[in-house]
């Protein structure tokens, strides 16, 4: 039986700051919705998520109880601060604020690491200081060479340490039980990690509404702005159910049945992989919602109407590979979902962006409505949860 390991108030002021990268890689996308844009928030989003994800698996085992911990935690939330102040010209004139900011992010997580298991973090520290090194390189550098020098730092975040690891397994005496720090890291608590998960979702769709609010900037409040923030809430509403109702629960659930040694990698393919396209269409629509937002009679320009329909198909597409990673639910209604978004889009480029919503709010509540109607068991989790 599993001891119980909620989420502490610290972790979630840890997540609170590490959102505000989120909000400004919104802002970020929404200043140059473009394939170059995109490109952007991309690799930024995918460095900076790979060590939350670190953090969050680092609280799992070794919780800020302490005052020293407590202090360092502290110390990395002003690290990740900077890089999200940094955001907006990290491939500029902030590039290497944003470099040593991540560099520090990196530094304290191995640090804190040491307490629990020693020497033993070297096989993902080493890989992480690495790449962090890339990415302050990139700080220093335009054009061509700095995206070289980012896509070397996820190279480094995702390749080498799998190799590291797999070199020290093979090494390894089959009699020696535990070979790798990813071995020790399989018992994490179900309980806390997808709590974590849950709590830092939410906050995303939060700050996400939020960014929404600042993009009506000084336009006076017409009905049809207020309409179209609340047809934009409803649209939000419709992803955070389709985690929250259902999928939080069941995917508790199915960590708590999964033998310890096998959590790590579970861990990883859901809370990372998939999680990772869920976030970064949240902030895409909310991109979308803030180009669009004063021009909802008006024909969309492409971007605009892309990122509102993208936004939302790439959540769904994270969504779907979340599902599919813990077997937790069927996939056509939403799959379903994901082609009929993306075909929302010439609705806002020759109607206008009020409709384009419209007709996102309908195929989310359509698609709600026929798992509801034609998925069993899933509507006891529709009346009984909360």
């Amino acid at each position: 039986m599993e001891t119980p390991h909620r989420v502490s108030t610290l972790e979630l002021f840890f997540d609170l700051v590490f959102v505000f990268t989120i909000t400004q890689l919104t802002v970020l996308l929404a200043d140059d919705i473009s394939f170059r844009g995109a490109g952007r928030v991309l690799v930024i989003f995918t460095v900076l998520f790979w060590m939350y994800g670190g953090y969050a698996h680092l609280t799992n085992q070794v919780p800020p109880d302490r005052t020293v911990r407590r202090v360092l935690l502290i110390l990395a939330m002003g690290a990740f601060l900077v890089c999200a102040l940094a955001v907006p010209t990290a491939f500029g004139a902030g590039g290497a604020a944003f470099g040593l900011g991540y560099l520090f992010v990196v530094l304290v997580h191995s640090a804190l690491y040491t307490q629990a298991h020693g020497s033993g973090v070297l096989w993902f520290a080493l890989p992480n200081v690495l790449c962090a090194l890339a990415v302050l390189a990139a700080g220093f550098f335009d054009g061509p060479p700095a995206w070289a020098l980012w896509a070397l730092a996820l190279l480094i975040q995702f390749v080498v340490p799998q190799l590291v690891q797999r070199a020290a397994a093979s090494r390894a005496e089959p009699d020696e039980g535990v070979t790798t720090v990813s071995d020790q890291l399989g018992g994490m608590s179900a309980e806390h990690l997808v709590e974590r998960h849950g709590l830092l979702l939410i906050i995303v769709f939060g700050e996400s509404v939020i960014a929404i609010g600042i993009g009506t900037g000084s336009l006076p409040l017409s009905a049809g702005i207020a309409g179209g923030a609340f047809l934009a809430l409803a649209v939000a509403s419709a992803l955070w159910w389709m985690y929250f109702v259902r999928d939080e629960g069941r995917a508790e659930e199915v960590f708590a049945e999964t033998a310890p040694e096998k959590r790590f990698k579970l861990a990883m393919l859901a809370y990372y992989y998939a999680f990772l396209p869920m976030l970064l269409g949240i902030a895409a629509f909310a991109a979308g919602v803030k180009k669009t937002i004063g021009h909802l009679g008006e024909h969309l320009h492409t971007g605009p109407a892309f990122a509102l329909a993208g936004g939302v198909a790439v959540y769904l597409a994270g969504d779907l590979a979340f599902r599919a990673v813990l077997g937790i639910g069927p996939a056509r209604f939403r799959l379903a979902a994901l082609v009929l978004v993306l075909a929302t889009v010439p609705v806002g480029t020759g109607v206008a962006g009020l409709w384009q919503l419209v007709a996102l709010v309908g195929v989310l509540l359509g698609t709600l409505g026929a798992e509801v109607r034609w998925t069993p068991g899933c509507q006891g989790a529709v009346t009984g949860s909360g």
